[in-house]
């Protein structure tokens, strides 16, 4: 028995919904119900009274909830506990950061929080964006720092996660220079002519962004995809070496913009072409008698308090 399966349990008991739960596990539905059924199985009998809706327990399930959140809080306190025999973990803060984050965004605001917030000791954990959700949710980190807009936001109970907003990021269309200054490859594009367009790759988050900026373009886009990757680290060195347009977070591109390697390859004026997106931070809210690590505790007042954005 995984205690994923309880933690799953324990959301089912709570939303009463079977695909709310899923999203709120970062999990498909099918594979949220394949866990409940592994969890009958070990326990032997029907758990979840499926002829009913909303979802409701049967007496076996209502028992075992109750077990269930007893369990859950003493794993976490027994983890805090051997946490807390390594005074130099204590010190440590532990940050989830998707790979595009961890290579952009983090060191830069690292460096400002040494300034103002003072030194601080920390352990990035650079991961795909699902990955790092799954690491905040399963405890395994003490903040995850991802992006945020409304088109896509993350399924994190705000009953269980505070969050806050560190900043934003603009992500918009860049091509190499040519000799004279100007973009090798321009948007739009034209149907004989598509424009190469180096792209992430399916299911990362900021391809479904960027598809979002195509799709609401009010001018048609002409691109023939030569090239993806998941990581916009991959997809700059790929527009610096001129081999299509990327869109890219601009803390990604600072340097090559003021050195003049990478422009813009929108179109002057064609402000459709970029959207700004929050840059979030995420934690548990403490439970009970767990309380956070004293330095990942001020860290968050001062991120929550006024003037730390």
């Amino acid at each position: 028995m995984e205690t994923k399966w309880l933690e799953d349990f324990v959301s089912l008991a709570e939303t009463r919904s079977f695909s709310r739960s899923a999203q709120l596990r970062h999990v498909t539905q099918p594979a949220f119900s394949r866990r409940i059924q592994a969890l009958e199985a070990w326990a032997g009998t029907d758990l979840v009274d499926r002829s009913s809706y909303p979802t409701r327990l049967t007496p076996a399930g209502e028992t075992l909830h109750g077990q269930a959140l007893e369990m859950l809080q003493a794993l976490q306190s027994t983890r805090a506990m051997l946490r807390g025999h390594s005074a130099a973990a204590q010190d440590v803060i532990e940050f989830a950061v998707p790979h595009t984050l961890a290579f952009t965004f983090f060191p830069a605001w690292v460096s400002s929080l040494r300034e103002k917030f003072g030194p601080i000791k920390s352990r990035l954990i650079a991961l795909n964006v699902h990955d790092a959700v799954m690491r905040l949710v399963e405890g395994g980190c003490d903040v995850l720092i991802a992006y945020h807009h409304p088109s896509q936001p993350l399924q994190l109970d705000a009953d269980r996660y505070q969050m806050v907003t560190l900043g934003e990021e603009v992500l918009s269309p860049y091509s190499r220079a040519d000799a004279s200054g100007q973009p090798l490859f321009r948007m739009p594009g034209t149907p004989g002519q598509p424009l190469p367009y180096l792209g992430y790759a399916p299911g990362a988050y900021l391809g479904r962004v960027t598809d979002l900026i195509l799709k609401q373009a009010g001018t048609a886009i002409h691109l023939d995809r030569v090239y993806e990757t998941d990581m916009a680290e991959g997809l700059k060195v790929m527009a610096l070496e001129g081999h299509g347009v990327a869109f890219l977070p601009h803390s990604a591109v600072r340097k090559e913009l003021r050195s003049k390697k990478l422009v813009s390859a929108a179109p002057p004026g064609m402000k459709e072409l970029e959207l700004t997106m929050e840059v979030r931070a995420y934690r548990e809210k403490p439970l009970g008698k767990e309380a956070p690590k004293g330095t990942a505790q001020a860290l968050w007042t001062y991120l929550a308090g006024p003037g730390a954005r």
